[in-house]
């Protein structure tokens, strides 16, 4: 029986998380993805938020009618969350989501501003608990440091618990993950800072309390999603609970297990539908394993153009650069598409020689990312309000998929491929999607061909 798991990668959805590739030896977990399309009939995004928020609002008051009659608040929330949380996926998957009129509008995702029972147990003593959590219980059961971690007062966790169920995805014959592994896993379920549903729906990606030395100082995290699915966790893990409140942090609890991703150039090369021109790219000029040397960078951002946005360049231009003579240009000309030790997703930016990590806030953030290409930096604005983000490089290529975390830094999928500006009257005059021809890409890049090596 052959197990995998199968990424939703559409143009629909806003980021993208794969699981590490690790969990295929040791942890095989089924992942489903729906076989019919829900791209012909596709309604604003207005209407998708108004469902989902409704949606989420009949949860939070069958929850709070749950707990005044019931002694456990986390096996109400999952009891009473059954209807509540299919509403809001088949609502979603009616209706799906206009891509186009999400990105542009300005419209804000708010909590629904119920209130909830004064809690009086930990999130460990409500996991610990809890009859749907009895599996993911016994596993944080074998760290005493983690039992330790979530019953402490030194912060407000997140928790995204997967319920019993999420377990039952293993196969049987699965091989018993390695203890250490073991432990990232459920790191990777708990976020250090405070976010109840009202938030995780404003937000893009979350951060984790599992650290990694392959991402700056900043810890590995999560991104969440609002799609066919309805509201999930890295695509694939539905929120079927909402704010279950410890009186150290809240709880969400999720259909399936979270895993930590692979590097950059795995997910590269695991979706080929969208990125099979970028790896031949790539492996022709040798940056492969220059992106994948974490001992040479901490972190980073790949600006990866999909498929399509190769074909734009035309076919003379793509038959120069992939040829024998124009691979030098090839190389410099995606060398302008890497940042090293900086990884920027639309809600946070890592820096490697960075104290504290940052927060991108509402509004404007505005960066210059030097790239792999000598003395060529990318001009970046990231506008956001709530969870509407838009992302703009050198003011004219967008980012279509955002957040794809990786192990070792993230990727932002962009329209068109970034093409280096040239100097004019001694101004940089940036490409801005006007017709390029063979001539005029070659003239862009032979500034910085002179010291390429393949």
């Amino acid at each position: 029986m052959k197990f995998t798991y199968v990424l939703p990668f559409v143009g629909l959805t806003t980021a993208f998380v794969l699981p590490e590739q690790q969990v295929f030896s040791e942890l095989a977990v089924e992942s489903h993805r729906s076989a019919h399309s829900a791209f012909d009939k596709l309604p604003s995004k207005d209407q998708v938020v108004d469902q989902v928020e409704h949606s989420f609002e009949k949860l939070a008051v069958k929850f709070d009618k749950a707990v005044k009659c019931s002694k456990h608040a986390l096996d109400s929330a999952i009891d009473y969350a059954a209807e509540a949380g299919n509403d809001v996926t088949e609502k979603v998957q009616k209706t799906g989501f206009d891509a186009a009129s999400w990105m542009d509008s300005t419209a804000h995702l708010g909590s629904s501003g119920h209130h909830h029972h004064e809690p009086n147990q930990t999130v460990y003593q409500l996991i610990s608990s809890s009859k749907y959590t009895t599996k993911l219980a016994a596993a944080i059961n074998e760290y005493p440091d983690l039992v330790e971690l979530l019953n402490g007062t030194t912060a407000n966790y997140t928790v995204f618990a997967p319920v019993d169920s999420a377990f039952d995805k293993i196969p049987d014959k699965a091989p018993k993950p390695s203890k250490e592994f073991l432990k990232k896993v459920l790191l990777y379920h708990v976020s250090p800072e405070f976010y109840p549903a009202g938030k995780v729906l404003v937000t893009h990606t979350v951060p984790t309390a599992l650290t990694v030395d392959t991402v700056g100082i900043g810890p590995q995290r999560v991104s969440t999603n609002i799609g066919l699915k309805g509201l999930t966790v890295n695509f694939y893990a539905r929120i079927i609970a909402i704010d279950i409140f410890g009186t150290n942090g809240v709880i969400h609890g999720i259909d399936s297990l979270l895993v930590p991703p692979p590097n950059v150039v795995d997910i590269i090369q695991f979706l080929p539908g969208e990125f099979s021109t970028l790896e031949l790219g790539l492996t022709k000029t040798g940056l492969i394993p220059v992106i994948n040397d974490t001992s040479a960078h901490i972190g980073g951002t790949v600006f990866a153009p999909s498929n399509f946005a190769f074909q734009k360049l035309g076919p003379k231009n793509n038959g120069f650069l992939f040829s024998s003579y124009g691979q030098k240009y090839l190389k410099a000309l995606l060398s302008y598409h890497v940042v090293a030790n900086q990884t920027l997703y639309s809600d946070a930016y890592y820096a490697v020689d960075s104290v504290d990590n940052t927060d991108i806030p509402k509004g404007v953030f505005h960066i210059d990312l030097p790239t792999l290409l000598a003395d060529k930096s990318l001009s970046v604005n990231v506008v956001r309000y709530g969870r509407i983000i838009v992302i703009r490089i050198n003011a004219f290529s967008q980012v279509t998929i955002e957040d794809g975390i990786a192990a070792d830094g993230v990727i932002q999928v962009v329209s068109d491929v970034l093409i280096p500006p040239k100097r004019i009257d001694g101004m940089e005059q940036h490409y801005r999607g006007e017709e390029l021809t063979v001539e005029d890409l070659q003239e862009r890049l032979e500034p910085f061909v002179e010291n390429v090596e393949l």
